[in-house]
């Protein structure tokens, strides 16, 4: 609804311009800023630039998430050999990681985070230089008005005759051609070098900065975290090590000293003779009686 108020405000200042002017009706034009955007080499090289940028973020993100997750998945894993203090030691931990990683995530594609400030860099200078062409191709052609076909007034008929895209266009390259005794990548880094504010860079320096700190004491922490954690875990392993070794010990007396139970009676038996049963037999043999005849 603003939109259409805005080009009905347009319109009848052109109704009343035209009466002014009698026979001459208002001269309007417009322009398409994206297609001029979309053909100057030096937008589309920082795009790119800025595109890269963009996948190298994307890929810290994606480190960081991998890293929490690895260590949810070791705490699962052990949290029956650890104590409670370790465990809770080791959820703080993922919680910090999981707080930088969303920290990191509004820092970069957050509103007015890095990805923000940088489109605007990019864009600024290039609107800046349309919209002094258009100044000065106004007052050559004698226009009333020229529009940006891309903004927020809505164009429900635009003759092509009117669009004079192609004539900033040309302008800018004409701009660019005066300035080749400076290379591309002189030129740019100047032109990124205007369009950021003292401000801005200290800014995001200190940011930089407060990053890379937060991440060194992180990593101290967690290192310390480690060391305490494997030398309790070495401790816990030795005596489980112990005590399996003197419960195998125990067994094995055990079974010593079953063994050499059995191997007492079997010696006794063997050692022992059965006396004959029945009365001795007397010398000549007969039935004893001692009887000649």
């Amino acid at each position: 609804m603003n939109a259409f108020k805005v080009l009905f405000s347009v319109l009848l200042i052109a109704a009343n311009l035209s009466v002014a002017h009698g026979q001459r009706g208002a001269r309007m034009g417009y322009i398409d800023m994206e297609y001029i955007l979309e053909n100057v080499p030096e937008y589309q090289e920082a795009k790119n630039q800025l595109s890269s940028k963009v996948d190298r973020w994307k890929r810290e993100l994606e480190k960081m998430l991998q890293e929490i997750e690895q260590l949810k998945l070791n705490l699962s894993n052990e949290r029956i050999l650890l104590t409670k203090e370790l465990i809770e030691e080791q959820e703080e931990e993922i919680k910090i990681l999981e707080d930088e990683m969303i920290a990191y995530q509004q820092n970069r594609f957050g509103p007015g985070g890095d990805l923000d400030v940088q489109r605007r860099q990019l864009v600024q200078p290039i609107q800046d230089q349309v919209f002094n062409l258009v100044q000065e191709l106004a007052e050559a052609k004698k226009y009333d008005f020229i529009f940006d076909k891309s903004a927020d007034v809505v164009m429900l008929f635009a003759a092509k005759r009117n669009d004079v895209s192609d004539q900033v266009l040309r302008s800018i390259n004409r701009a660019a051609k005066r300035e080749e005794a400076l290379s591309r990548k002189q030129g740019k880094k100047i032109e990124q070098e205007e369009a950021l504010s003292m401000e801005e860079s200290a800014e995001q320096s200190e940011r930089e900065k407060a990053i890379q700190d937060k991440k060194n004491q992180r990593e101290a922490m967690m290192e310390e975290r480690r060391r305490k954690r494997d030398s309790i875990r070495l401790v816990k392993q030795a005596e489980f090590e112990a005590r399996r070794q003197e419960l195998l010990d125990r067994r094995q007396q055990r079974l010593d000293s079953i063994n050499g139970v059995n191997s007492n009676q079997n010696s006794g038996s063997n050692g022992s003779q059965t006396p004959p049963s029945g009365p001795p037999v007397p010398p000549g043999g007969g039935d004893g009686s001692g009887t000649q005849r």
